[in-house]
């Protein structure tokens, strides 16, 4: 499998997948989400990879949608493309028959983060900046973040999060119970080589099918959230507030919101 914007490497029961627009902070542009979709449901043919790593190139994890490509001319054809993309990876991704690990350093944000919280288990660097930051830009998550957001934290803690939009450090997001651990910077990958050799020797059939049960029973709400949140998107995107978000962001001020 080749691509342009990620990179996959199958090395027996295990798999590597790296966010690669380093160039960008791996921001995931139309491209990239559409790469995503295709790789994570092509894994499901991978029956002998168990373990799948999912990491950024460079400086971060990733920063997050491409703010530019939310600027393109082509705005609402970018717009339902976009988040067919981002319904298909969360699903496939949700959905593997393998234990799934975020590798997080430099930052994971936004969409970026609903995908790390989509994993089984979540490793950060002590400095990393994790941040459901949506509302920053007068949006909602997308990628199943109210979802991955709720299963982990609960309703309640969820939305306060979610609104404030808080940047945390990983030790932060850790004692929240957002992540499952906080480790040294230049650490991660060491962490989750050993987490890895630990799942490879352990009855990982089990494991997945511990999984599968899980997972099954909570897929008709997940597919429901990203329908809703789609959906939700679509009205944001035509927002003033949504508009003021997106420019202060590109002319780096802070924005004034009306609540329109």
């Amino acid at each position: 499998m080749s691509y342009t914007t990620i990179e996959l490497e199958i090395l027996e029961r295990k798999a590597v997948l790296t966010l690669n627009r380093p160039q960008a902070m791996n921001a995931m542009d139309i491209m990239m989400m559409q790469e995503l979709a295709d790789c994570l449901e092509k894994l499901h043919q991978e029956p002998d990879v168990q373990v799948l790593i999912v990491k950024g190139e460079g400086r971060v994890f990733s920063a997050g949608g491409d703010i530019k490509m939310m600027l393109s001319a082509n705005e609402a054809i970018d717009f339902e493309a976009t988040m067919s993309y981002i319904t298909r990876f969360t699903k496939a991704y949700y959905t593997l028959p393998m234990l799934t690990i975020a590798q997080i350093h430099g930052a994971a944000a936004g969409l970026a983060l609903s995908l790390a919280l989509a994993s089984d288990v979540i490793v950060a660097e002590e400095s990393s900046k994790l941040a459901m930051n949506f509302i920053g830009i007068g949006l909602v998550p997308d990628g199943g973040g109210h979802f991955f957001m709720k299963e982990r934290l609960g309703v309640a803690k969820a939305k306060q999060l979610i609104w404030e939009g808080k940047v945390m450090e990983a030790q932060e997001a850790f004692a929240q119970g957002l992540i499952d651990y906080a480790v040294s910077d230049g650490a991660s990958a060491a962490t989750v080589d050993q987490i890895v050799g630990k799942v490879l020797a352990s009855p990982i059939a089990a494991m997945l099918a511990t999984k599968q049960i899980l997972h099954a029973e909570k897929l008709p709400e997940l597919e429901r959230i990203l329908q809703a949140e789609a959906s939700a998107q679509a009205k944001m995107r035509a927002t003033k507030d949504h508009q003021e978000g997106i420019t202060a962001f590109v002319e780096k001020r802070q924005p004034n919101f009306i609540g329109q």
